[in-house]
Parts: structure tokens; C-alpha cells; sequence
């Protein structure tokens, strides 16, 4: 893995990583926003110590443990990325509630243009804020975005100590598991 100063991560503040996403996705996964590793890399969830890839396996959505790297392959396997605000920080609360509300705006028109089966918000804050939530809880929620059904999940960052690898995994599994019934 590519080592970065901490001058080559803060001039990879506010840059954007695009999406990867597809028409007709099984699962499109919404990370809160890219953190600098990630937009200095270019690749979601790409930070060592954040759990998003080996849940991903670990709940049997991907068949082996994915590299940030290898994010392209989701697609093959019905899934994509994107993030509820585009821009990136060292830290989510760095964010505005403002642009958590627009970013679910957009994220909303994107959903409705792309149509996935299932919204998976990584991080019940973020979900909260961009959808004027309070009371939002992990799991599948009321809300539907068109056909589109919306589940939460917890925060992958290994900062989210609450959540064990193993708790983490059968979250992302309850969320396949639901994504493969029809």
C-alpha cells in the first residue's frame, strides 16, 4: 500500500472520487464522505483500519476479501459506491448539516436515476442528517426512494468501536440476505 505524507493527504482535502455505479444495481452502498486516504488514493473505503471491505466478505457479498484498489469489481457482483456528500475531509464533522441535507438531496436524484434495489447508508449520523431522520435506527427503514428500499448500516471506520468485526458482518449480512429475495 502507497504511503502518504500528511502535506500529500491535506492537498487531497475537498477533492472528489467518482462513484462506482451501474443502472439496476442489487445494493448501492453510501458512504458519509470520502476521508483524505481515500481521495488520495482515488478508492473507497481506502484507509487501513476501515472494516467496509472485509465486512463486504466476511457477510458473503464479494467472494474473496476486495483491496480498495479492486472497487470496480462490485459491479460484477450487483454492488456500487457512493457517498452522501462528494467532497473530502480528514473527519465527517467537518461536514455542515447543510451539506448532509443537500447531500441526501442529491443522493435522492441519484438513487431515482439509478434505481438499485436497496440504499445501504454506512454510518446511522449521516443517514439521520441527510434524511431529517432523529430516530433512524441500523437496519431497513420505512423510507423508500421510488422502488428503491433504504437500509443503514453502521459506520465501518475502525473508529466505530461499538460495532465488532463479527456484529459488523452480520449486519451487511442481514442486508444480503435481503437483497437476494425478490
Amino acid at each position: 500500500m502507497t504511503r502518504f505524507t500528511q502535506e500529500e493527504l491535506e492537498a487531497a482535502r475537498d477533492r472528489l472520487v467518482p462513484d462506482v455505479v451501474a443502472d439496476g444495481l442489487r445494493v448501492l452502498f453510501c458512504g458519509i464522505n470520502p476521508g483524505l486516504m481515500t481521495a488520495a488514493t482515488g478508492h473507497h473505503f481506502a484507509r487501513p483500519g476501515n472494516r467496509f471491505w472485509p465486512a463486504l466478505h466476511r457477510s458473503g457479498f464479494t467472494p474473496r476479501l476486495l483491496l480498495p484498489s479492486e472497487q470496480r469489481e462490485l459491479l460484477s457482483y450487483g454492488l456500487g459506491i457512493t457517498n452522501v456528500v462528494a467532497r473530502a475531509t480528514a473527519r465527517a464533522d467537518e461536514l455542515s448539516a447543510e451539506e448532509y441535507r443537500e447531500g441526501g438531496r442529491l443522493l435522492a436524484l441519484k438513487v431515482a436515476r439509478l434505481r438499485p434495489r436497496w440504499l445501504a447508508v454506512v454510518g446511522v449520523t449521516a443517514y439521520r442528517a441527510a434524511f431529517d431522520d432523529r430516530k433512524a435506527r441500523v437496519g431497513p427503514q420505512e423510507r423508500t426512494i421510488g422502488d428503491t428500499r433504504v437500509w443503514v448500516l453502521p459506520n465501518p471506520s475502525g473508529l466505530n468501536a461499538h460495532w465488532t468485526p463479527t456484529t459488523l458482518a452480520e449486519e451487511f449480512g442481514r442486508l444480503r440476505e435481503a437483497a437476494t429475495e425478490r
